[in-house]
């Protein structure tokens, strides 16, 4: 018999994801954080009356935050590191 270890995200007494890591799981229920935050001001916008795709939206930008706060000028785009050919002579 085998012992599985798995971290289940809970959220208002209903199970919402299963993870096998703690760290998966703590990074799912982050992003629910967000998206709980995120709904009531899309819902002020008052441009999307339609609950499931403002839920749907809050959810996107939840997991493209990364994209969002770049977007929005509060980080800076991660800087793409350059490689010299491998053809290239050595001086």
């Amino acid at each position: 018999m085998a012992v599985v270890t798995q971290y289940v995200v809970v959220r208002d007494g209903e199970e919402k994801m299963t993870f096998t890591t703690k760290a998966e799981a703590d990074a799912h229920d982050k992003m629910l954080d967000m998206v709980d935050g995120l709904l009531p001001l899309l819902e002020r916008s008052e441009t999307i009356t339609d609950e499931k795709m403002l839920e749907d939206l809050a959810v996107f930008l939840a997991r493209e935050r990364e994209h969002v706060l770049i977007a929005l000028g509060a980080k800076k785009p991660a800087k793409k590191k350059t490689s010299k050919p491998a053809d290239a002579p050595a001086k």
